[in-house]
C-alpha cells in the first residue's frame, strides 16, 4: 500500500478506512469495451491552472491516482501543445505497476499518442527520444514531419484539414489501444466532446481558489451538452476530492469507436 496522504471513499458507499492501491485500481478499473478515460485536475473555482501549470494544482493524492490511471491504460493521449508546454517526459512506470500489467496480460508499458495538427514536435523530447514503447502522432494530411521525428515516433494521418478524431480513435483501436487516458489539454477536451468520444471524466478538485484569469478544462467550439452519471467521489486527508463520472455501461458506443472484441 502507498504511503502518504490516505484518500477514502465517501459516495456512493462510505469505506471505512484509507483504500490501498489495489483498492484504488479497482475502483478506477478497465471497462469491458473501447473506453476513453479523460483526466483533468481544478481548483475549487474551476481553473485548469495556477501560475499556468497545472502541476500547481496537483498534490500527493491526485498524483497517485494519476500514476494508476496510466497503469490502466493502453494508449495514453495527449494534445501536442501540453506535451510542449507540460514538459512531458517518457512514460515509465514503477516495477509494481509494470508487473500488475503483466498480470493482466498488459504490456509493460502504455503507449504515447501525441495529437498534433502542425506536427509542431521536438523528437529529442525525452517523452519521444527516451520512450519505452514507440509514440505514435495522429496528425492530419499534407503536414510535413520535423527532421528526425519519424525515426522515433510513426505518425497516424487522419483527415485534411484538421485531426479527424473520432477515424483517430478508431485507428487505435484497430491497433489494440482500447483502453484510452486523455490527459488534455482543454482544446484536445472539447474537441473529444464535440466529436462524442468522451466515456468518462476523473475530476480532481483542489481546495483552493485561483482566482480570475486561468481557464477552464475544456475549450474549444460549443457541444450538445451531455448528462454523464456520477459513479463515486474520494476524498483524501488534505480536502482534495477526487470525482468519477461515466456513462452508463448501456449506452451505444460513441461514433467512430470500434466494437469490443
Amino acid at each position: 500500500m502507498s504511503v502518504g496522504t490516505a484518500i477514502s471513499r465517501v459516495w456512493p458507499t462510505p469505506a471505512t478506512g484509507p483504500l490501498n492501491d489495489p483498492e484504488l485500481a479497482a475502483l478506477y478499473g478497465r471497462a469491458d469495451r473501447p473506453h476513453l478515460r479523460v483526466n483533468f485536475v481544478a481548483s475549487a473555482d474551476g481553473a485548469v491552472t495556477l501560475q499556468s501549470y497545472s502541476a500547481g494544482l496537483s498534490g500527493e493524492p491526485d498524483k497517485r491516482v494519476f500514476g494508476l490511471l496510466r497503469m490502466l491504460c493502453d494508449g495514453l493521449v495527449v494534445a501536442a501543445g501540453t506535451l510542449r508546454h507540460e514538459g512531458y517526459r517518457a512514460v515509465r512506470l514503477s516495477e509494481d505497476r509494470r508487473a500488475w500489467r503483466r498480470a493482466n496480460g498488459l504490456t509493460e508499458y502504455p503507449t504515447l499518442v501525441v495529437v498534433s495538427g502542425s506536427l509542431d514536435l521536438d523528437p529529442t523530447q525525452a517523452c519521444f527520444a527516451d520512450a519505452p514503447v514507440r509514440p505514435l502522432v495522429l496528425t492530419r494530411a499534407g503536414v510535413d514531419p520535423p527532421p528526425g521525428l519519424t525515426a522515433v515516433a510513426d505518425l497516424v494521418r487522419c483527415g485534411a484539414e484538421r485531426v479527424d478524431l473520432a477515424a483517430g480513435l478508431a485507428e487505435l483501436r484497430r491497433r489494440g489501444l482500447d483502453q484510452l487516458l486523455c490527459e488534455g489539454g482543454p482544446h484536445l477536451f472539447g474537441a473529444l466532446t464535440a466529436a462524442g468520444q468522451v466515456d468518462e471524466l476523473c475530476l480532481t478538485v483542489a481546495p483552493l481558489l485561483a482566482g480570475a484569469g486561468p481557464g477552464r478544462i475544456t475549450a474549444g467550439d460549443s457541444s450538445t451538452p451531455r448528462h454523464l452519471p456520477l459513479r463515486h467521489v474520494l476524498a483524501a486527508d488534505d480536502g482534495v476530492l477526487m470525482l468519477r463520472y461515466a456513462r452508463d455501461p448501456g449506452d451505444p458506443p460513441p461514433a467512430g469507436a470500434a466494437p469490443a472484441a
